[in-house]
């Protein structure tokens, strides 16, 4: 046989630079890969029909025409929406699940409960998403037309009137318990697991009140079926302009509005994380889409993960506060 001669080692150098150079350009390309090849979910963590699952519906719509891309809703209602926020801590890392966060589960349950999951080290956020004012209200049945005559009620009744949320933990909750607090009044929490289950009891009087959102108390405000008494934020409701606040009403310093955001499991590549902040800004700041929000009494606030990160534990130190003043705990 003829002797053939080895490559010198500049060779095997040069070799294994470029295997190097495929490699790391097959990595990063691999990493920002977006839209997966499947189909990407957006996790709601209480029933249909609420404020989250609405806007969550919404946008999932809009999200699949601009990607070309099959985009749906999943709920998984429950314990206030910490069974969703857990399921999607523990998601796959390609972008292909998201979940409309809340500020229950992000920023107040974790002060309240034991969670399976870190609003931190298991969640990245990517975007915050609208924000609004729940509403109180009552059935007709109660026979309360104001605030003031809903917390006499309450007074000279102690432990015999309720009050329904969308779970343990949850911001309709924790509205529910400051509002005992600082009116000085014993209404009973009955949780749910979400608006539109609260809204059936409420309607049929087997609950006394509920802090609800605008879009699910809406339509039985215009007819005549609940009684809007105030809204929890510090300022009037566009969506309710004659309806006074709470703070108004005689509770002064009471605001508490709701608010929900886009988050994603925290093992999310950067690359993927700043592409779906890119497309969720872009559809926030969409005209048609801010109206058909706007007309269920939300506010769009789209913004940067870094600006979302930052609220969220603003948010955190505010309620660990506040739980921890007014005494509030889990019933």
């Amino acid at each position: 046989y003829a002797r053939q001669s080895m490559p010198s080692p500049s060779f095997f150098k040069v070799l294994a630079g470029l295997s190097l150079m495929i490699l790391g350009s097959f990595s990063v390309s691999h990493a920002q890969e977006f839209p997966p090849k499947k189909t990407i979910t957006i996790v709601v963590g209480f029933a249909p029909g609420g404020s989250a699952d609405s806007a969550a519906r919404v946008i999932a719509k809009k999200l699949s025409e601009d990607l070309g891309q099959n985009v749906i809703v999943d709920n998984k209602p429950g314990a206030g929406g910490n069974i969703a926020h857990a399921a999607v801590a523990n998601g796959p890392t390609d972008g292909s699940v998201i979940l409309m966060g809340s500020i229950g589960p992000l920023t107040i349950a974790p002060h309240m409960m034991k969670v399976p999951y870190d609003p931190f080290k298991d969640l990245a956020p990517l975007t915050m998403g609208l924000m609004f004012p729940n509403i109180l209200v009552v059935p007709t049945s109660l026979g309360v037309k104001n605030l003031k005559e809903y917390v006499a009620l309450a007074k000279k009744e102690p432990g015999k009137l309720t009050f329904a949320s969308t779970g343990n933990g949850s911001a309709s909750h924790l509205q529910g318990e400051l509002f005992d607090s600082v009116a000085g009044i014993d209404v009973v929490h009955v949780p749910y697991k979400g608006g539109n289950p609260a809204m059936i009891d409420l309607l049929a009087g087997r609950v006394s009140a509920y802090f609800s959102s605008p879009s699910t108390a809406g339509p039985f405000i215009k007819e005549g079926k609940l009684i809007p008494l105030a809204v929890t934020s510090a300022k009037r409701s566009p969506f309710y302009p004659k309806v006074p606040t709470i703070a108004e009403s005689g509770l002064p310093g009471y605001d508490m509005a709701t608010w929900y955001g886009l988050v994603a499991p925290a093992n999310l590549p950067v690359e993927i994380r700043n592409r779906i902040n890119k497309e969720l800004q872009g559809i926030l700041a969409d005209p048609k889409f801010k109206d058909k929000l706007i007309a269920q009494g939300a506010d769009p606030m789209p913004g940067t993960p870094e600006q979302f990160s930052a609220f969220i534990k603003a948010e955190i130190e505010r309620w660990r506060k506040l739980i921890a003043q007014s005494q509030i705990t889990i019933d």
